[in-house]
């Protein structure tokens, strides 16, 4: 009985493996996603760059989830924060891809990586939500790894530098709206109502944009939609096949993945106080979020025993 309570229903063991395998499918997708918008940065506006992308997402999203859905993929209880997490989403890509223009992939990865530990504090100040001493010690090194690698007071340190943190904020306010609307809206809706609003803000400014493209280019910007609709596919499969807790550790294998690409397209390797900084990121992140996911299945445990020992009570 204790292994079946811990394993779920029979083949959930190896469902949840799946779902690890999806995010590392999700993860490599976003790594390659980061390498190919550093090669468009050099040389494309970011308007048209994310225009593709949101282009190709809205086009390969409704392809996929219209016929089965057909008018339902429209229905949101709430439109006007579809519109504000669009507006977020592509304020979250530009920044991204001005941030890549100045930075090198692995070094941008690691700090956009931040958002996470970022969401502990919120939780903690905000929502009022009990944090332990090691949650908070994994906060302050992974802040102390953004510093290792962006080394204020240094001659590397540009203003430019500062893009990756506002990412963060704004990827945090997108996380945090994604999880309000998750409860009143199915996930096929909201992923396509993000490609449609996005698509709709970036065709608004692309005549002020556009510039002519090399062919090569054009296939640069489409592959950057085709990995980012691929990576938020693998995501959504992956949570749908084990339990967030367990998976969210894994989110921060996107790191070495971008390292590995700013390696193999770029020849860059990261000098030894990056690779310290990106190392105390990665360590601190995986940690961080595991801890997150145990306390949660604890209180959850607590709670599940109690209401067992009520029940045990009414019985006698």
């Amino acid at each position: 009985m204790a292994s079946t309570s811990l394993l779920g229903a029979p083949g959930s063991l190896v469902r949840r493996s799946g779902g690890v395998g999806f995010i590392f499918a999700a993860v490599a997708c976003f790594g390659a996603l980061d390498t190919s918008s550093k090669i468009a940065a050099a040389a494309v506006p970011v308007v048209m760059a994310v225009w593709v992308r949101y282009l190709t997402q809205a086009v390969v999203t409704g392809a996929v989830l219209w016929p089965r859905q057909r008018a339902a993929l429209f229905r949101t209880r709430r439109p006007g924060l579809q519109c504000v997490r669009a507006l977020l989403l592509v304020a979250s890509n530009a920044l991204a891809f001005l941030s890549l223009a100045a930075m090198h992939v692995g070094e941008f990865t690691a700090i956009v990586m931040l958002t996470p530990l970022v969401l502990t504090v919120i939780a903690a100040l905000a929502l009022r939500e009990r944090v332990s001493w090691r949650r908070w010690a994994c906060v302050g090194g992974g802040f102390a790894g953004t510093l290792l690698v962006m080394r204020p007071g240094q001659g590397l340190f540009q203003l430019v530098l500062l893009l990756p943190l506002l990412l963060v904020g704004v990827s945090t306010a997108f996380q945090l709206l994604t999880s309000a609307l998750a409860r009143v809206d199915a996930p096929g809706t909201i992923h396509f109502y993000s490609g449609l609003g996005g698509l709709a803000l970036t065709t608004l400014a692309l005549p002020f944009a556009w510039q002519a493209q090399p062919p090569g280019m054009w296939l640069v910007m489409g592959l950057m939609g085709i990995l980012g609709t691929l990576g938020h596919f693998f995501l959504i499969v992956a949570y749908t096949r084990a339990p967030v807790a367990m998976l969210t550790p894994y989110l921060y294998l996107q790191i070495p993945f971008a390292a590995l690409g700013g390696w193999l397209v770029f020849r860059h390797v990261p000098d030894a106080w990056s690779l310290w900084g990106i190392a105390t990121i990665f360590a601190c992140g995986v940690f961080g979020t595991w801890l997150t996911g145990r306390e949660l299945l604890h209180a959850q445990d607590e709670a599940q025993s109690s209401i067992e020992a009520i029940a045990g009570a009414d019985v006698r």
